[in-house]
């Protein structure tokens, strides 16, 4: 029985989940304006909003990267 410690791969999805969170949150603020009738984000804030698709390419990679690192070798 082998014992795995955390690895690059739970690093990496601890990573993306912070940058997810951080995406989700620049979302919240960018589509704030939106509601509230006042003047939108410049277009850097909806730049921005793309971090939450980074954020899980990242936790996806850690996940991979983990699931291989766990299976049997061949």
């Amino acid at each position: 029985m082998s014992t795995t410690s955390s690895g690059a791969g739970d690093r990496l999805v601890r990573i993306g989940a912070i940058v997810f969170f951080v995406g989700a949150l620049c979302t919240l603020a960018t589509m704030a304006p939106l509601f509230l009738g006042t003047h939108p984000l410049p277009s850097i804030a909806w730049a921005l909003c793309m971090l939450m698709g980074v954020g899980f390419l990242i936790a996806a990679a850690g996940v991979v990267r983990s699931a291989r690192a766990g299976a049997p070798k061949q």
